[in-house]
């Protein structure tokens, strides 16, 4: 107990530190964006989270537990793949066959059937992005990651894994440390190196986690603890598709968006992102407990539809974006910039 919270205190302490020290060596050579606002501040997660976890293991103090090294091996892979992307931009099929080659290193150690460990490794692949598309707002992403990754710890402890609980603790406690960073007004933004270190992280060990639980409570689950970035992605990919816009082109179309259109300030829009992580989390662990059955979990996969019904009404492409989606797509798919090749939201 004591070693998991000065490992959690670290971690929230070393990631403040870098984070700020890497906003401070990127303004200074010049490459904090147009905005003056850092895109490399997810290597403070990454190297925070890696390092603190690490660290017991090499001080004598915890060990990490069965499958903790490869699943942080393959993070750190990931994480590598997305400071790539931050510095130079990179096809989206490199980066999707990076991310199943990672998850399929942590499904197949996890012992799953061919059919089910196919199954994990899309979801983890897709959960990875989605949590990267919902980086689109100061404070959201942490938030919602945060939430879902003490979620996850306690599922962990539960399932006598306390080497995955540990580290997901790490990982809530390090993005706690770079919101103080990233909270509106953001003075750094985590990047596809943070974004996808982080999506990676909680999907592969959710999958980890949950080898033992059956069927339909592990999918009752693992949907009520990935709400809300679930909803943010139907609600993008259906949006731009009745826009005719490019379905990977960024854009200010994402959950956070709306809600400031809908009169909430940047941080309202944050906090209610992780009230509704937090409640929908609150639900997977009592699915996970045994408290309530995974049917509990249908009112949730019906809010969704409803959401997204409901912001679809939100307007924020303007009004003359649907006149000129079918002249210009053949233009955007050329030249625009995507969410999954490294633009933000």
């Amino acid at each position: 107990m004591l070693h998991g919270l000065a490992a959690a205190t670290a971690a929230l302490v070393l990631t403040a530190v870098l984070a700020a020290v890497i906003r401070a060596l990127m303004l200074r050579s010049g490459r904090g964006g147009g905005d003056a606002v850092p895109h490399l501040g997810g290597i403070a997660v990454a190297v925070a989270t890696l390092g603190v976890a690490c660290a017991g293991p090499l001080l004598g103090v915890a060990a990490l537990g069965t499958g903790v090294a490869p699943l942080l091996a393959a993070a750190g892979a990931v994480a590598l793949l997305g400071l790539v992307g931050d510095l130079r931009p990179l096809g989206m099929r490199v980066r999707l066959v990076a991310q199943a080659a990672a998850a399929t290193v942590v499904v197949a150690l996890a012992g799953l059937s061919p059919g089910a460990g196919a199954l994990a490794v899309l979801w983890i692949v897709f959960v990875t992005n989605a949590f990267q598309l919902l980086d689109n707002s100061d404070g959201a992403m942490g938030a919602v990651a945060a939430v879902t990754a003490l979620g996850l710890a306690v599922c962990a402890i539960a399932e006598g894994r306390p080497g995955h609980g540990l580290l997901l603790s790490v990982l809530a406690a390090a993005l706690t440390g770079f919101l103080l960073h990233n909270w509106h007004p953001a003075r750094i933004h985590l990047g596809d190196c943070g974004s996808l270190f982080t999506g990676f992280l909680l999907a592969a060990s959710a999958v980890t986690v949950h080898t033992r639980a059956p069927g339909e409570q592990t999918t009752a689950e693992l949907f009520a603890l990935t709400l809300v970035v679930l909803t943010d992605t139907v609600l993008v990919l259906v949006s731009r598709g009745r826009a005719g816009r490019p379905l990977l082109r960024g854009g200010g179309d994402h959950i956070a968006h709306r809600l400031r259109k809908l009169g909430l300030t940047t941080q309202g829009s944050a906090v209610v992102l992780g009230v509704a992580s937090l409640a929908a989390t609150i639900v997977g662990l009592q699915i996970h407990d045994g408290r309530i059955a995974p049917v509990a979990a249908l009112p949730l996969a019906l809010a969704v539809p409803v959401a997204v019904v409901v912001l679809l009404r939100v307007p924020v492409y303007g009004p003359a974006s649907r006149r000129r989606a079918p002249r210009a797509r053949a233009h955007r798919s050329a030249t625009a910039s995507v969410d999954l090749a490294g633009g933000r939201g």
